[in-house]
């Protein structure tokens, strides 16, 4: 049984998203621009749900916009074109894109 509530918690989560409201959205895109964090290429599609290449690289999510956004806190981010695309670690799957 428990084995069965694991599966089913690990298919959940490989289809999460993150859902980010529009105050934080706004704290974020703020962070990026202040920071200026360094926008990434990416010749695929980037859209929430698909899987990240390899080769681009995520950077952590900073503490002071976990303070801001802690619903950001188990994801690791990159700038894509402007967008900032929250990834899921282990899995490089895009879990939500801030415009």
């Amino acid at each position: 049984m428990a084995g069965a509530l694991l599966a089913s918690g690990y298919a959940l989560a490989q289809d999460a998203t993150l859902t980010i409201e529009p105050a934080h959205r706004m704290v974020i895109k703020n962070y990026i621009v202040k920071e200026k964090i360094r926008p990434i290429r990416v010749k695929e599609s980037i859209a929430v749900g698909a899987v990240v290449p390899a080769e681009v690289a995520l950077q952590p999510v900073p503490d002071t916009l976990i303070t801001e956004v802690p619903e950001v806190r188990s994801y690791e981010y990159f700038d894509w074109n402007g967008k900032v695309v929250f990834v899921e670690p282990q899995t490089r799957k895009v879990v939500s894109i801030v415009e």
